[in-house]
């Protein structure tokens, strides 16, 4: 990955209306930041380059393809080490249904997200973690009953624009 290079009030309208609208064209995306199509792009493909663009991709509506269940769930480790961590983290990116992973402060290690199709099917993930002997001291599930909101776009104006 190139150096990163310092982002300016436009380039963060750039990625604040590329994260609202992936598929938006250059030309109604320079318009809407106030630039000229071809400056547009080549700040667009800068963004690219210096990683602060990781992808595109679709949001799908899950619930219109089926039932599913959301879990989160706190695991402890029973070790600290490093390579505990580390051992811990390889083995859960591998699992398809865990969609999110944060190591965090406070009673427990990890907080996970998993969604899967059932819960026997979450079960039976947790199990295999279990019996794969990757550390797992404790674990406590948090079963999501309603997602009355979900924002996939970040507020990048109020967390950045001071910094710029």
């Amino acid at each position: 990955m190139t150096p990163r290079y310092k982002l300016d009030r436009i380039d963060l309208k750039i990625l604040a209306e590329l994260q609202r609208n992936g598929r938006i064209t250059n030309v109604e995306l320079a318009e809407l930041v106030n630039l000229s199509p071809s400056p547009c792009l080549m700040r667009v493909k800068k963004l690219q380059k210096a990683g602060y663009i990781l992808g595109y991709s679709a949001l799908i509506d899950i619930a219109s393809l089926g039932d599913t269940l959301t879990v989160f769930t706190e695991f402890t480790l029973k070790n600290h080490r490093q390579i505990d961590f580390a051992r811990f983290q390889e083995v859960l990116e591998k699992v398809p249904s865990c969609v999110e992973c944060h190591l965090v402060s406070g009673g427990y290690d990890y907080l996970a997200k998993f969604v899967t199709s059932s819960i026997t099917s979450y079960q039976n993930i947790v199990e295999t973690l279990i019996d794969r002997d990757i550390g797992i001291d404790k674990y406590f599930s948090f079963v999501v009953i309603k997602t009355p909101f979900v924002k996939t776009q970040l507020p990048l104006t109020e967390l950045f624009e001071e910094r710029i």
